[in-house]
């Protein structure tokens, strides 16, 4: 007899559409690393040469090739100029997603393993940057990956996993370089720390992670050891040439915005039980050495922190589960969803200014749905069915990452991204060149031409793009 599909698995399809493939086009590229890695992946596909990143045929190494294989194939089988460097990172999300779902319910049981992949599944942070084509969420799939199957080794010595888990840290090493060999120090603590040195384990690293690294220094030499390894590592650890300084304490509020809407659950704490649980104690090692490492470091992004989630959103759901409480908590995550619309009235003036130039919400209609979120999700607990109150909670922040989708993305087009304005160009953009523009239109325009636009200062085009602080990025006769 075949065995009865779970009904989480028919809302998990359909939410997993609604945030993570809908509306995946429905703005242009945004800020400058988007556009700036979409023109490297075309570059890469046009030309054939998968080994020397180029933009607009000038060597970059900034960051290492799997974005721009991934987003160069999607160029080569025909993806759309907003598509193709999307889509392989939507489905990098939701393919970790999966494979998350199953480790855990291997590891801790299916409640458990429903519990964290929905409230990853759903944090703002996580769904955010999978909505994007940069570096972060492949980087954080495959460490994560990487980590999870590390853990019967950490916690039972049990090593089968570790040839394909080291196979894993080589293909976040082609993520984003050194990074995620020092997130993964805490592994490499311990008496049989010899278990990672193996030809077993130390073949599949090597051939996953070596070759490219090896061909691009063969062909580009000391400027790719430069540029890759001292100016964007280990600058980036001690000077604040880069301009993204912050306190020390930057990602505390950071982790608390990037877990919404599931914030408050983080109040429910670890227990006494837990120091007798070597895999939960792991788990909190990998959260730690994340935001340690990071918070050392001169210069943070948000993005940063990102493979910090899948292991906080493990532990509190694992918290979740074995709680007598955590009914009020759960009321207070489902009013936190209120927090998408909130977002919607204030994203397209943050983006474009940054939030403290973004106007003060206003009472809305709309806000009302956390409130009835929250009472349903205390109502469901109450009657012993906590699960069905986390997925409540996820539908409605599907809800609310639709209504920012359908509603707020046409406005984020065209006011943040160099989309709107390339159309308005195209027809004259051999008469065009660039004035003063910050860099997110500068690499955008440059995207949506295939060419970087001459700057207008050494350039005789009788039209210019520029910004005017109450037109914002306009087309003008140049003067």
């Amino acid at each position: 007899m075949a065995r009865k599909i779970p009904r989480l698995v028919w809302l998990a399809i359909p939410l997993a559409y609604i945030v993570y493939l809908y509306g995946l086009t429905a703005t242009g590229m945004l800020g400058p690393d988007e556009p700036r890695y979409a023109s490297i992946s075309r570059a890469m596909a046009q030309t054939g040469d998968w080994v020397t990143p180029q933009l607009w045929g000038t060597p970059w190494f900034e960051k290492p090739a799997l974005l721009y294989w991934m987003e160069g194939l999607a160029f080569r089988v025909g993806l759309s100029a907003d598509l193709a460097p999307r889509l392989p990172v939507a489905l990098s999300a939701l393919g970790f997603l999966v494979f998350y779902w199953w480790i855990l319910r291997r590891e801790f049981g299916w409640r458990a393993a429903w519990m964290a992949t929905l409230i990853l599944g759903t944090s703002g942070m996580w769904v955010g940057y999978s909505e994007v084509g940069v570096t972060d969420v492949p980087l954080t799939a495959c460490f994560s990956a990487a980590m999870l199957l590390a853990m019967p080794w950490v916690t039972k010595r049990d090593a089968r996993w570790l040839p394909a888990s080291a196979a894993l840290f080589g293909a976040a090493m082609l993520a984003k370089g050194l990074v995620p060999l020092a997130l993964a120090a805490p592994l490499l603590i311990g008496r049989y720390v010899l278990d990672w040195l193996r030809p077993r384990v130390v073949l599949p690293f090597l051939l996953v992670a070596a070759p490219w690294y090896l061909l691009c220094y063969q062909r580009n030499g000391w400027p790719f050891i430069h540029d890759f390894f001292v100016v964007h590592h280990f600058s980036r650890v001690t000077s604040n040439a880069l301009a993204h300084v912050q306190p020390r304490w930057y990602y505390l509020p950071v982790l608390a915005g990037a877990l919404l809407p599931w914030t408050p659950l983080l109040a429910l704490g670890g227990s006494r039980d837990w120091l007798r649980d070597r895999r939960r104690i792991f788990l909190v090692v990998w959260a730690l050495a994340v935001l340690v490492l990071f918070s050392i470091a001169v210069n943070k992004l948000p993005g940063y922190i990102l493979p910090a989630l899948p292991a906080l959103a493990a532990l509190v759901a694992l918290r979740l589960d074995e709680s007598p409480q955590g009914g009020w908590l759960l009321a207070a995550c489902g009013l936190m969803t209120v927090a998408f619309p909130i977002a919607a009235g204030l994203l397209p003036a943050a983006l474009q200014s940054g939030l403290s130039h973004a106007p003060r919400p206003h009472f809305e209609p709309v806000w009302l749905i956390a409130v009835l979120a929250g009472g349903l999700a205390w109502e469901l607990d109450r009657r012993g069915r906590r699960l069905a109150a986390v997925a409540a909670i996820a539908s409605v922040a599907g809800l609310g990452i639709l209504q920012l989708k359908s509603a707020v993305a046409p406005q984020i087009d065209r006011s943040v991204s160099a989309r709107s304005v390339w159309r308005e160009v195209a027809p004259r953009a051999q008469e065009v060149c660039v004035g003063d523009v910050n860099r997110n239109w500068d690499y955008g325009l440059a995207y949506y031409a295939g060419f970087r636009l001459p700057g207008c200062d050494a350039s005789p085009k009788a039209w210019e793009v520029t910004q005017d602080p109450r037109e914002g990025v306009i087309l003008r006769p140049k003067l």
